[in-house]
């Protein structure tokens, strides 16, 4: 439990606590995470790091709490979110963990506009929705895309919506799994640039999970990880 005991003294957002996630039984089991220990600070930006089958999304779910850990506990704010029932954990998540992936993965039968309003009034939102999607939108650059369907964006339109979606929730925790892992170099740069000025402007915590060094790099602080285990940090 070094990760953890490290930051013991400050107060973290979450973390995982010897945690190891098993798929399987026996000699067939999959360890997809094997005993691993992270916390993360309020306000700071966290690269998970590692080529594909590392271990990277399976960390990032298991600290958003839709992956229960075969072992050990996984902390969110103060409280041991993998002893939470689904409908428990649902709601925790809710009130302060966003995900953006790889793909864009919006309602393809909703416009960029709906997308956002529909994930404001989720979080509760209720009185503002409208308010709050636009504002949303100008802030990734997208006010004139709004009644777009999915469809009908690029790319790296397409991962600006998610991201604007994630925000909608007022998240205290932000997870973004390969975020530009489908996009070009420049749309890649274009969006991670945004990402960190809104991380700048809003203060919440940033996990990135990349197998590119590059986009690591970018990150406050980079954890590597091979097999299932954290094999190194640089802050």
């Amino acid at each position: 439990m070094q990760g953890v005991a490290a930051t013991s003294r400050a107060q973290f957002l979450a973390a995982c606590r010897d945690v190891t996630v098993r798929y399987g039984s026996c000699e067939a089991a999959v360890i997809a995470l094997d005993q691993v220990d992270i916390a993360l600070l309020p306000g700071e930006t966290v690269a998970l790091w590692g080529p594909s089958g590392s271990g990277k999304t399976t960390l990032l779910h298991v600290l958003g709490g839709l992956v229960e850990p075969s072992d050990g506990v996984v902390v969110w704010e103060g409280s041991p979110l993998s002893t939470l029932d689904t409908s428990a954990r649902a709601r925790a998540r809710a009130r302060g963990i966003a995900y953006v992936f790889q793909g864009s993965n919006l309602l393809p039968a909703f416009s960029a506009y709906e997308n956002v309003a529909f994930a404001a009034y989720v979080a509760g939102e209720r009185s503002s929705v409208e308010r709050h999607a636009v504002e949303l939108l100008a802030l990734v650059g997208l006010q004139g895309k709004a009644d777009n369907l999915p469809a009908e964006l690029s790319g790296g339109e397409a991962q600006r919506v998610a991201i604007a979606r994630a925000l909608a929730q007022r998240p205290r925790l932000l997870l973004c799994d390969e975020p530009t892992g489908h996009l070009d170099s420049d749309t890649s740069t274009r969006v991670l640039d945004m990402v960190d000025a809104l991380q700048r402007r809003f203060g919440f915590t940033l996990v990135v999970a990349t197998h590119d060094a590059e986009v690591a790099s970018g990150l406050r602080r980079i954890v590597e990880l091979r097999d299932g285990r954290i094999v190194g940090q640089l802050t």
